[in-house]
């Protein structure tokens, strides 16, 4: 059974929704992770994706974070909250949601930003990355395909953004952060780690300030990570760069990208 499954921080879906219907139709994943809707769960525009033959389960709350799963495979024993999920300033955030989608178990995750080292959000997530492990520990060592996929905005190594010099003192390459991703592994997850295409470190993220796409000033941290049933499966992994290409300079704002690119991974069960 081949299955084709990704991940993407679409950083608004309704304000992106040709670019990203557009984009299902070329690469027809199977399922797919969303994070950064910026909408309600009322204004998620389920009917458009359902003509696509995508069923969705959906945490939102109209804010900056949201997340969703698409599936052409049904969606069931849905959660939408991590276990355990620590509040910040008073509120349990929309930035996780599971699925089961035919033979495999996914979680679509948007990992806290941290904002910088010492603030209260960066605390907040290496609390919410706590809940994270331990919430996923089960099904990591089960025998049902499983991965956690989305945006955990870390760069697991140094040569995974594009000048670490850049970086010094700031969130998304520390130690703490790095660390918390070194136990969620130990759980029993592996990375799908994606061939390098055009460039040896494969990018997912490019600010819009800057000219960082042109000049491939990039992050990886957008990531897909799976069991040993999951890994054992996969047969190509790859970022979708043309996803993040500007387009032309006429073309309706729903066609604008988003500053992420998908993380495509197909699977052989």
């Amino acid at each position: 059974m081949a299955l084709r499954i990704a991940t993407w921080n679409v950083n608004s879906i309704n304000s992106r929704l040709d670019r990203i219907t557009g984009w299902l139709r070329s690469a027809a994943p199977d399922v797919v992770c969303l994070q950064e809707l910026k909408c309600t769960e009322e204004a998620f525009p389920a009917e458009r994706l359902r003509e696509l033959g995508y069923e969705a389960a959906v945490a939102a709350d109209g804010r900056w974070n949201g997340v969703a799963v698409l599936s052409r495979l049904g969606v069931q024993d849905v959660a939408t909250r991590l276990p355990g999920q620590p509040p910040y300033e008073g509120v349990v955030e929309p930035r996780a949601v599971a699925a089961t989608c035919g033979p495999l178990r996914v979680w679509s995750l948007y990992v806290p930003n941290g904002r910088e080292l010492g603030h209260p959000h960066y605390a907040y997530k290496l609390e919410w990355l706590r809940a994270l492990r331990a919430a996923v520990a089960q099904d990591a060592v089960g025998e049902r395909p499983f991965a956690v996929l989305g945006d955990f905005n870390i760069a697991p190594k140094d040569e995974d953004v594009w000048d670490i010099a850049r970086f010094e003192g700031a969130t998304h390459v520390s130690e703490p952060e790095r660390a918390e991703l070194a136990e969620l592994l130990k759980t029993g997850l592996t990375e799908a780690y994606p061939r390098a295409l055009k460039y040896d470190i494969p990018f997912t993220f490019w600010d819009y300030r800057m000219l960082g796409f042109p000049k491939n000033k990039g992050m990886r941290i957008d990531h897909v990570y799976g069991n040993a049933p999951f890994t054992a499966a996969v047969s190509d992994a790859y970022v979708d760069r043309d996803a993040r290409r500007p387009g032309k300079k006429d073309q309706p704002a729903s066609l604008a990208p988003s500053d992420h690119a998908p993380v495509v991974v197909d699977l052989d069960l």
